[in-house]
């Protein structure tokens, strides 16, 4: 049905590849998971709709399943969620206790996901066998961390086997099995009403990584968490399907530590060996000791390797490097940590300010302060959209289009996340071309085409959008924005009827004149 095929590499292992060509947005892959659940390390939430639940010190709360006394709102109590485990913890007459640990994460429920993938396995032992049993779960590694390995081990292994009383159904090696698929292949997925619980899908979890990717997903809530994924470019026949597993606007060496602590392997893809990461100089340093160097490492895939300047003999450490940006971020995480407020609108422009003469303008510690920038330009109280002088709507439009400068070389095609700073980026277009008309800065003419930029930038928002979830915030974004592209399209054939009628009205005042004309020479005569 779908234009893509399992493969087997002896380096990476199994894959997906295409197997004819693939146009963009065209589907190679749709599946409903084979289980889902509350994600790992949460607070305690609803086992139903995985909403977060309040419970007092003592675990008392009336928001708990009447059968078996675990956690579950009231709109839930005939939750096919959770009717699986519901009879398992009756059975057992286990109950939830209801503590919260100081970090607020509930370790009681770290056991519910890997108990439905559990009992989807005896629902539908084919599938386990033909699609899960197979899929990575890097053993040996993840037993190597042993307090991570140990935690699993006692709250999920020990606890199903030992007060569940399911030792004789699944067995201790079977059980950390299913904790490590889980970890290394699990997507997150969220609710229609945003509450974020993770799915296990057994063929788009095999896809490989690369930190330019060329599919994209999207899962949809209201057809049983569905996933289907969509080719972002254009693909030939035996192509490799690749996905981004990491933040695509981290650094080199954050996106690199990211894969080897969670997914336990280390990414060389050709924007992690490219010193300038594909020309945008996303990690690059200003040279200290000349004016028109750059900074960058000598070998990205060496965490020991050398920075050279590339235009002086100026060299520094890896170490050094990363301990400055390390002091950047956390200055970054304490103004972002703040209220949305004028206040931290104005410190995040001052800490962009300061970084000027250290880092490279699209270095991801700018990138990063420019996209919280774009969020709050039109939503902070005193800087709302209609308030907005021009010298602000001219800002927001460029720290627009300097993210999008990033995004296009490493989200190229159908981005989700590029669709929406195209959104951002539509408004204050819209905004400083109707402010120049009415100043008489732009003719009729040059308004069209501003309008018309704005209107190719939206359309270019709502190809993307298009294919989500419509109940979902990106969903909902791309009908608004295709909305905004029709009543802009709109205004462009409205001036244009203006202008007929002005045209006419020119004509008729050109007639007037002759005809005044001709009663003169007729008076004359």
């Amino acid at each position: 049905m779908f234009k893509s095929c399992i493969e087997s590499d002896s380096r990476f292992g199994r894959g997906l590849v295409t197997t004819e060509t693939v146009t963009k947005g065209e589907i190679v892959v749709e599946e409903i998971p084979f289980a889902r659940g509350p994600k790992q390390n949460s607070g305690i939430v609803c086992l139903g709709c995985y909403c977060n639940l309040q419970f007092d010190d003592d675990g008392d709360s009336v928001d708990r399943c009447s059968k078996c006394d675990w956690p579950l709102c009231a709109f839930c109590t005939d939750s096919s969620e959770h009717q699986f485990e519901c009879k398992t913890f009756a059975d057992a007459n286990v109950r939830f206790a209801g503590n919260v640990g100081e970090d607020g994460v509930c370790s009681q429920l770290d056991c519910i996901t890997p108990l439905r993938v559990l009992l989807a396995k005896e629902a539908e032992p084919e599938r386990w066998e033909q699609e899960v049993a197979s899929m990575e779960y890097h053993d040996k590694e993840r037993r190597e961390n042993t307090d991570f390995w140990h935690a699993d081990l006692v709250n999920i292994a020990q606890y199903l086997r030992g007060p569940c009383k399911l030792g004789e159904r699944f067995s201790e090696d079977l059980i950390m099995q299913v904790v490590g698929i889980l970890e290394i292949n699990a997507f997150e997925a969220r609710t229609d009403q945003g509450y974020a619980l993770r799915c296990l899908y057994p063929v788009t979890g095999i896809l490989a990584h690369n930190c330019v990717p060329n599919t994209t997903r999207s899962i949809y809530p209201s057809e049983d968490f569905k996933i289907r994924l969509r080719a972002m470019v254009d693909l030939d026949p035996g192509q490799p399907l690749h996905h981004s597993y990491t933040y695509t606007l981290e650094g080199t060496a954050q996106r690199r530590e990211h894969l080897k602590a969670g997914k336990y392997f280390e990414c060389d893809c050709e924007r992690c060996k490219d010193p300038t990461e594909l020309g945008t100089h996303f990690s690059s340093f200003k040279c200290s000791k000349c004016d028109d160097g750059w900074l960058l490492w000598v070998n990205p895939l060496d965490s020991h390797t050398e920075w050279k300047c590339t235009n002086c003999d100026f060299k520094t450490t890896n170490e050094a490097v990363q301990k400055a940006i390390t002091v950047m971020q956390t200055e970054a995480a304490e103004i972002q940590a703040m209220d949305m407020s004028p206040e931290r609108l104005e410190e995040t422009e001052k800490l962009l300010k300061k970084y000027r003469s250290v880092l490279h303008p699209l270095h991801f510690i700018q990138t990063s302060l420019r996209q919280n920038l774009i969020e709050m330009y039109g939503r902070v109280e005193g800087y709302e959209m209609v308030e907005l002088p021009d010298v602000l709507l001219e800002r927001k439009e460029e720290l627009c289009r300097q993210v999008l400068r990033v995004m296009n070389a490493f989200e190229p095609g159908l981005s989700r996340f590029k669709a929406m700073i195209l959104y951002e980026l539509h408004v204050p277009i819209v905004l400083l071309a109707k402010s120049a008309f009415l100043a008489g800065i732009l003719t009729g003419l040059k308004l069209k085409e501003k309008l018309s930029e704005a209107i190719d930038i939206l359309k270019e928002c709502v190809d993307v959008l298009q294919y989500e979830d419509h109940q979902s915030h990106e969903g909902v974004l791309g009908l608004v924005a295709k909305q905004a592209m029709n009543q802009l399209i709109q205004s462009i054939e409205n001036l244009g009827a203006q202008e007929e009628i002005n045209d006419n009205d020119d004509r008729g005042d050109e007639d007037d004149d002759d005809d005044d004309d001709d009663e003169k020479n007729d008076d004359s005569s």
